[in-house]
């Protein structure tokens, strides 16, 4: 629940400065061109914002993936508690490590490499 509450907090504030960033003008051109409130931020507004959102919305899941290992600290199971659950049970505690930091190396890098083809297919000129 804290983490969900953290990362609400953060999303909130990319998706306000990512319409704000947008200039007024373009809302102005939208209603001159006769379009709703609801149809300019449909058609012009939000489809410009998500675009310039993208590599802040990726960087704070990478950060997500990140914190529950923190969480671990407190008695959540996750990836590294698990871990520490299976070289406790045959003290193989480097492998399993290893492992573990391959899976969240893996899991990071596909978020980004995704982020990135996103990135190129929505270029902002």
């Amino acid at each position: 629940m804290a983490i969900s509450l953290n990362i609400g907090a953060y999303n909130t504030e990319i998706f306000r400065g990512g319409i704000e960033s947008i200039s007024k003008g373009q809302m102005e051109a939208g209603r001159s061109l006769g379009f709703s409130y609801a149809q300019t931020m449909a058609f012009i507004i939000l489809p410009q914002a998500v675009r310039r959102m993208i590599p802040s919305f990726v960087n704070q899941l990478t950060h997500a993936i990140k914190d529950t290992s923190m969480l671990s600290v407190i008695g959540i199971a996750e990836l590294t508690m698990v871990g520490q659950s299976i070289y406790a049970m045959n003290f193989r505690s480097f492998e399993i490590l290893t492992m573990v930091g391959l899976f969240y190396f893996i899991t990071i890098y596909t978020v980004s490499l995704i982020s990135t083809k996103m990135e190129r297919r929505f270029v902002i000129t």
